[in-house]
Parts: C-alpha cells; sequence; structure tokens
C-alpha cells in the first residue's frame, strides 16, 4: 500500500510536533480502475451502478504486527447494477464520499465488474495493509 501524500503529511507533522492528526473514525475500503498516485491526481473510482465505498471500523482490522495490518472481517461491496470498470486499484479513503485519499495499492488480478459480476469482497484476512 502506497500512503498518499495527505496522509504521510499528516503523521510526518504530528510526530513532528507541526500540527495534530486525529485518525479518522472509519476507513472507507474502495476501487480505482487507475493508479491514483499519491497525490489523488490519477483516482477515477467508479461512479453509479450500485458502487459504493466500505466502511470499515477499527474492531474490522487487526493489530500492526512488523509492519503488516489485515482485515479481521469480510469486506463486502454492494452488488454491482451495470458497469463498474476494469478495477486495478484499492484505495482507502476517511470518507464515504469525496475526503481524503488515505493509500492505494494495485490489485493483484485486474479484473472488470459488470452489471453480471458477483458483489466484489475481501475475506478476512486478504486484505493487508503495509507501507510500501
Amino acid at each position: 500500500m502506497s500512503f498518499s501524500d495527505f496522509w504521510e503529511n499528516a503523521i510526518l507533522n504530528h510526530i513532528f510536533g507541526k500540527s495534530v492528526y486525529t485518525p479518522p473514525e472509519n476507513i472507507f475500503v474502495g476501487f480505482s480502475t487507475t493508479d491514483p498516485s499519491d497525490d489523488g491526481s490519477g483516482l477515477f473510482e467508479p461512479s453509479g451502478s450500485g458502487y459504493a465505498r466500505v466502511e470499515t471500523s477499527p474492531s474490522d482490522w487487526s493489530e500492526a504486527v512488523a509492519g503488516v495490518l489485515e482485515n479481521l472481517t469480510d469486506i463486502t461491496f454492494p452488488q454491482p447494477t451495470g458497469n463498474w470498470g476494469l478495477i486495478s486499484h484499492i484505495v482507502l479513503f476517511n470518507a464515504v464520499a469525496g475526503g481524503n485519499l488515505l493509500g492505494s495499492a494495485p490489485v493483484v488480478s485486474p479484473r472488470t465488474i459488470d452489471g453480471t459480476s458477483t458483489a466484489p469482497n475481501f475475506v478476512a484476512g486478504t486484505l493487508r495493509i503495509h507501507q510500501t
């Protein structure tokens, strides 16, 4: 996972006493059909056709061990009702819509999601977050 410029700066400024950073109450998992880049300028998130970010709470994630944490519960997206496009990246945000990009990572096997696809999901333990 590549942390976004926003998140890196917020954490570094907090650690070095430049500002106070309050972590988001919940993290929202989404998709992008392009590499969003660390500044978010390349983000192309699906829109419509049943797409929505999935809200996770702190209890949905493990404690970090050796710089890695993972989902403790299944993360299941809504059932697609149309074309979401070729999903190439997982993205994390601090809001259900809009908000700040926190990080992104390429998916292992990009796939096209359309109205005939089953709802995309990450079974518990399969979404691993670590800074690259």
